[in-house]
């Protein structure tokens, strides 16, 4: 049977989810309200 506890104490996460996670934070991503913004600004 599984140790959870000792399982977790094991657990190292992956280096590529790191990278992904900084490259996300340092995109532009825009979101719908966002888009919907721009589209009402070129409306005025």
């Amino acid at each position: 049977m599984l140790n959870f506890e000792e399982e977790l104490k094991k657990f190292k996460p992956s280096l590529e989810v790191e990278d992904i996670e900084n490259a996300v934070y340092q995109e532009d991503l825009s979101d719908m309200t966002d888009i919907l913004r721009e589209m009402m600004d070129q409306k005025k």
